[in-house]
């Protein structure tokens, strides 16, 4: 794959033997995929896991389901332990994490349809950051994971405009 932002992150993980992990639920795994169109990505991406069902963000990412319970599964808390907790399952430099309703139905007044939290884990925070998008099911997990990647390249020295 030729994708400039794609190998901008590849290149900036490689060169400096850091690696990124992935814990997504409404992109299905999209970012991983994107991660892996780089031939070589096993220098760089150790692997992702898929938590559509709250069942595995608990076993899997050691999401407490007490915060599932309270703060429901797109929040901004959730994101955050998926993030931390593949990032310490998985041992990686940096952790994406993504939560949200890609839609058309699962929407309500309080979290309409189109909105994610994304995570960003590193070795020393983690960030969560609240998105709104618009569009259809696809374009919603593109945007996702557009934006999910464009702040992984800013945050491991790369151009996120490219």
């Amino acid at each position: 794959m030729n994708d400039p932002l794609m190998l901008q992150i590849a290149r900036h993980l490689t060169d400096r033997q850091e690696t990124v992990s992935t814990a997504e639920s409404c992109t299905g795994g999209y970012i991983g995929h994107l991660l892996t169109e780089v031939s070589g990505s096993s220098a760089f991406y150790t692997g992702g896991v898929i938590a559509y069902a709250n069942a595995i963000k608990t076993a899997l990412l050691d999401v407490p389901a007490d915060v599932l319970a309270h703060e429901g599964a797109v929040s901004e808390a959730v994101a955050r332990y998926m993030a931390l907790g593949v990032q310490k399952k998985m041992q990686t430099t940096y952790a994406i994490s993504v939560t949200g309703i890609a839609g058309p139905t699962g929407g309500t007044p309080e979290k309409p349809v189109g909105l994610v939290y994304i995570g960003l884990a590193d070795t020393s925070h983690c960030i969560v950051q609240r998105f709104v998008f618009e569009g259809d099911r696809h374009a919603v997990k593109t945007a996702v994971s557009d934006t999910a990647l464009r702040w992984l390249a800013m945050r491991v020295g790369g151009d996120a405009n490219t």
